[in-house]
């Protein structure tokens, strides 16, 4: 057994050199300078200048955001629809308008509406008279009565038909209110406040009490609610976050236009996580001033969690990756190009944190990369490289 020990710490020796090797740029740099000899090095100092743009790494404090992708929910869609039958004589909006709650939407033909108060109105009248004389029948049976003259049967009979007619009022009375509440619904309100979608019935149609045919659509578009879907891990976070006085602010910008940007509060954490996507659906309302955010739309959704501070940020087209994890391009003072392997932390916008391997006013290679090789001379280019889009 001692025998082998020394070729096994050979072999942990030469196992630990080669895992260096491979994971660690500056240490593959130096032996590959070593095994190639000087003639490599100077090879590479001897290669003219590549032009590459730089940006410095900078501190400060970044913000910590949960981004996912949301869409534009109403909070009420109303299927405006008759609650009487009759013909549609005059529609008073149009489409796309604007509503308040209570505005008068439709006017259905009134006048079939209008006879059944006057009828039933009539018929309270009829049956207050006939109260009246037949109260005036019971007392008199009831001074005959007393004096012997009537039987007693005559008297109950008079009162049955007193408490009978009383009853048949309330009855009226009853018809009446049901009378003048068709004749108020013949007039459509809007329930809610909201923008009119199209007109699906014209004016001159025959409507049917709570047919299954709307007339119109009406949506609340102020405030509007956005729901996305957020990591679980963040669910308990979240949750200590509604719980404090300050407001959860979420951010929802509109896809593809960027300079869309509406500010909302949390107010709604799901009690579900998806099992399939490992997430939580969340809600925020928005009060939708400008009416930017339109229902059915889809937004990213981001809210602020907390900020790091003094973190080292740099451009996120800065950072490159290969099979041993993440790297950046450093552009030294004697201008020449260092690789150096970094631990990235979060990306917020086109920035990304450097957790470990950079420090701050340090300058990175953001763009020319191609051309480079550890030791490799540069020559850094003063206007700003060009973006995704073509813009400088």
């Amino acid at each position: 057994m001692r025998r082998f020990l020394p070729l096994l710490l050979l072999l942990i020796l030469a196992g630990s050199a080669w895992f260096a090797y491979k994971t660690n740029p500056r240490v593959a740099a130096w032996v590959n300078e070593r095994i190639n000899g000087p003639a490599h090095a100077a090879k590479v100092r001897a290669r003219p200048p590549a032009p590459v743009h730089t940006a410095a790494a900078v501190k400060r404090d970044v913000p910590i955001l949960l981004e996912g992708v949301g869409h534009v929910q109403s909070r009420s869609t109303i299927a405006i629809k008759s609650r009487v039958d009759g013909q549609l004589m005059e529609a008073l909006v149009s489409e796309g308008q604007m509503v308040k709650k209570g505005d008068l939407l439709f006017r259905l033909d009134g006048r079939p509406f209008a006879a059944q108060v006057q009828q039933a109105e009539a018929n309270v009248a009829r049956d207050r008279a006939n109260l009246a004389k037949a109260i005036s029948d019971e007392k008199r049976l009831e001074d005959l009565a007393q004096k012997g003259i009537s039987p007693k049967t005559k008297l109950e009979e008079a009162e049955t038909s007193v408490a009978a007619l009383k009853a048949a009022i309330q009855a009226s009375e009853a018809a009446v209110d049901v009378a003048r509440l068709n004749l108020e619904y013949a007039n459509i309100r809007a329930p809610i406040e909201g923008r009119v979608g199209s007109l699906l019935l014209s004016p001159g149609n025959m409507v049917k009490a709570n047919d299954t045919q709307a007339i119109m659509m009406l949506t609340a578009v102020k405030p509007i609610y956005v729901a996305f879907a957020l990591p679980e891990q963040h669910v308990g976070e979240l949750r200590e976050r509604m719980k404090s006085t300050e407001p959860l602010t979420v951010e929802a910008i509109v896809q593809g236009d960027e300079s869309t940007t509406e500010k909302g509060v949390l107010f709604f954490i799901n009690n579900v996580i998806d099992p399939t996507t490992g997430t939580i659906t969340v809600m925020a309302r928005f009060t939708n001033e400008e009416e930017r955010l339109v229902p059915g739309q889809f937004v990213r959704a981001r809210v602020q969690m907390t900020t790091l501070p003094d973190a080292v940020v740099i451009p996120s087209k800065g950072i490159q990756i290969n099979q041993h994890g993440h790297y950046v391009w450093v552009a030294k003072a004697d201008m020449t190009a260092e690789i150096r392997a970094v631990t990235v932390g979060p990306e917020v916008g086109s920035e990304t944190v450097v957790s470990r391997g950079l420090s701050a006013d340090e300058k990175i290679i953001v763009d020319g990369q191609l051309r480079l090789l550890p030791g490799s001379r540069i020559a850094p280019v003063d206007t700003p490289p060009k973006d995704d889009k073509g813009q400088s």
